[in-house]
């Protein structure tokens, strides 16, 4: 599983699954083991959380509450302050996925507006989200899926209070440290749109149809023009109507404006020929058009990862032509069609007025160059979730009921109020999260049960129990590191885990303090833009390269660690001094 992630063979849920299937096949789990995760409390929560993060989202304008947060922000210190700390602790309640995915365009366009290049603030943004989201038990799957654990174990769960400390520590550390010294360690890459506007020949080209064209009064696929090379044909311009997607049986007239997308190196090949193509004398102004040229950056989840271009059928798909693909800073040459896609690369698209509406259908993408329009609902909903939500927070904290019920009972109520839609739910439920979740808590049990994480657990000891338990925390916190640097939180979580409990067994004291090194480990997603999803989506907007990722990541990963170990220690002394 763990080579099938690091090498990107396949997706990680199906890692999971060939590894789930192969324990079951071995007798080393049971098909109930396996199927228990679907009941699991904590698994469930995540889901539901999930849900309610995407009705507020949907319906309430929170990028109103950024422009009130940020308009004081006049210099890139006060703006990278105002930032990280407001979005660490939104991502605190709220799932911090989203929050990013909604932050993306805010922050871009901040820095256009005052000429500081998206590299400079989106790894920022990116960190400050996977900080805040330890500082409560909601604001991150780490947490959630480590507390399934603990209750599958009858051990303790994790509270807000036992997090509180450690998280506000961590996540204030961790910021000023960016401001004042990390910020020097950030890349300056060029923002692509603006690039694209420079240059935006190398892109898209208008071509005309001549009065003597061979082309006129035949379709679209009898002149030749499907399946060209290195270029789409994405609108025509006819009579100052544009027909866009273009279909196939389309015909062509004289005059029309063909206008392509792509290598337009091939489109003046193209016009060489003597089809009675031509370029216009008055060309319409693509830059000051109102044409959408969007940014898009694929989802670590996305069903299109590892197909073409042409095989997922991108027109059809989302109304929209890529233009360019950037990958790991740079731009993937050769034909669009033949481009294999993968998590993190960014889409320049030439894209239809329903382009967003699809992304929000399919949700393969994350739209990062523009914001999209929210219908505000009435006040009365806003009251009323409101004070559903003051409700629930009373009952959650006065004990009366569990973090799951409040959940339950807040998005029912948001359904009341259509707030979500079924359709939405049927939309938003991700079957490759559902899958790792609960998979995970499979691949924890058969670690225990063949002892594996007892064995790992006895070499540690024996290494460094020579040197006091506060060695051993710090060796199960690198361990677990190491692994959410290459396969992610919740992989690292379900291999961990078994270890960290037999670690306690055998020392025969308090497991807890090694969960908590555990958890804030695993959420140390620094180091690579793949350990994690938001900086999967920051990737491909910022241009960056793995490179940039480790340049910045390692000091970062050094301090939250560090920081975290010495709170841990100071506030559990007894057991590990």
């Amino acid at each position: 599983m763990f080579i099938l992630i690091y090498k990107e063979v396949v997706k990680p849920a199906i890692s999971f699954l060939i590894a789930v299937v192969i324990l079951l096949i071995s007798g080393i789990i049971t098909t109930s083991e396996v199927l228990s995760g679907f009941s699991n409390e904590k698994i469930a929560t995540i889901i539901v959380l999930v849900l309610i993060t995407s009705g507020i989202r949907k319906n309430f304008q929170i990028e109103s509450l950024f422009d009130l947060i940020f308009k004081a922000a006049k210099s890139y210190r006060g703006f990278m302050v105002r930032m990280m700390s407001q979005t660490a602790i939104l991502s605190s309640f709220i799932n911090n996925t989203p929050v990013v995915a909604l932050m993306t365009p805010y922050v871009i366009d901040w820095g256009k507006k005052n000429n500081i290049a998206p590299s400079k603030l989106l790894i920022p943004l990116s960190f400050a989200t996977i900080m805040g989201g330890m500082i409560t038990i909601i604001g991150t799957s780490t947490t959630l899926v480590l507390n399934g654990f603990l209750e599958d174990y009858n051990l303790p769960i994790m509270k807000a209070s036992d997090l509180l400390i450690i998280g506000l520590s961590v996540t204030i550390t961790g910021i000023l440290f960016i401001v004042l010294f990390g910020h020097k360690l950030l890349p300056s890459h060029e923002d692509y749109l603006k690039k694209y506007s420079e240059n935006i020949k190398e892109y898209v080209v208008e071509t005309r149809i001549l009065e003597y064209s061979k082309l006129a009064n035949k379709s679209v696929t009898d002149a030749g023009l499907r399946n060209l090379k290195g270029v789409y044909l994405v609108e025509i311009v006819r009579n100052q109507r544009v027909i866009s997607p273009v279909n196939p049986n389309e015909i062509l007239e004289k005059g029309d404006a063909l206008i392509f997308a792509g290598n337009t190196n091939d489109i003046f090949e193209l016009i060489n020929t003597q089809q009675g193509l031509d370029l216009p004398t008055t060309a319409r102004d693509l830059e000051n058009d109102n044409t959408q040229v969007i940014e898009a950056v694929i989802s670590p989840f996305s069903s299109i990862i590892g197909k073409t271009v042409k095989e997922v059928q991108f027109r059809n798909r989302y109304n929209a032509a890529i233009i360019a693909v950037h990958r790991n800073g740079e731009r993937v040459r050769g034909k669009i069609g033949e481009i294999v896609l993968q998590p993190g690369d960014l889409l320049l698209t030439y894209a239809g007025n329903d382009f967003k509406e699809r992304v929000d259908l399919y949700r393969d993408l994350y739209i990062t160059s523009t914001v999209r329009q929210i219908n505000k609902p009435g006040a009365k909903k806003y009251y009323a979730l409101g004070a559903i939500a003051v409700c629930i927070l009373f009952l959650l904290i006065s004990g009366q009921i569990s973090l799951f019920l409040s959940l339950m009972i807040i998005i029912s109520m948001m359904v009341g109020f259509r707030l979500i839609k079924v359709q939405d739910v049927k939309r938003e439920l991700d079957l490759n999260l559902i899958i790792i979740l609960v998979f995970s808590l499979a691949i924890g049990k058969a670690i225990e049960k063949t002892g594996a994480g007892a064995i790992i657990a006895n070499y540690i000891i024996n290494l460094l129990e020579p040197y006091g338990h506060i060695s051993v925390l710090i060796g199960i916190i690198l361990l677990t590191n190491l692994l959410t640097s290459t396969i992610g939180n919740v992989g690292a979580v379900s291999i961990a885990f078994p270890i960290a409990f037999e670690l306690s067994n055998k020392l025969q004291i308090d497991g807890f303090p090694f969960y908590l090194g555990l958890a804030y480990a695993a959420s140390a997603a620094f180091m690579t833009p793949i350990s994690y999803q938001t900086n999967l989506i920051v990737y491909g907007p910022g241009g960056y390269t793995f490179k940039d990722f480790f340049r910045i990541g390692l000091p970062v990963n050094f301090v939250y660690l560090g920081v975290a170990t010495t709170v841990i220690v100071l506030l559990y002394q007894s057991v590990l001094l």
